[in-house]
């Protein structure tokens, strides 16, 4: 349920939308057998399929985790912080391997974001976003838009 001063959208918010595609880097969590863990990450959005996409290795903790839980939590912020003016996004979503066609598109947006990522080892992956809540106090102190797919 929305609360006071919240909007809630069944199609992303065009702000919500601008703001996935201005940033780079998130943070999401993973947690198996009751032990969370955290790691960073460059990232691509894909608009429309509501999609993360992000290059990482195969034996990192974060990946191995989520193979086993593909339920995954994580914020976005700002590339530059300006704290007068607070944004930020929390997201809920499924975490998927990056294969087959859409496996393709998703790298060539990945690649399109960050070209010299295609110099690194590492596979694509997907955060299939589920929920977003984007708190943007530059419009209004506490304003917060909320996307659920």
């Amino acid at each position: 349920m929305a609360e006071a001063n919240n909007e809630y959208s069944v199609k992303m918010d065009e702000r919500i939308v601008a703001f996935l595609q201005e940033q780079s880097v998130m943070n999401f969590a993973t947690s198996v057998n009751n032990q969370p863990y955290c790691a960073s990450c460059y990232y691509a959005y894909m608009p429309g399929e509501e999609l993360l996409v992000f290059k990482s290795d195969t034996d990192t903790k974060h990946i191995e985790d989520a193979l086993k839980n593909n339920k995954v939590a994580g914020t976005i912020v700002p590339d530059k912080l300006i704290k007068a003016k607070i944004q930020g996004i929390q997201f809920t979503g499924v975490f998927k391997a990056g294969e087959g066609g859409f496996g393709d598109m998703a790298k060539k947006a990945y690649l399109s974001k960050f070209p010299v990522a295609g110099l690194f080892r590492g596979t694509i992956w997907i955060i299939e976003l589920s929920k977003v809540k984007f708190t943007d106090n530059t419009l209004v102190f506490g304003k917060k838009i909320l996307w659920e797919r």
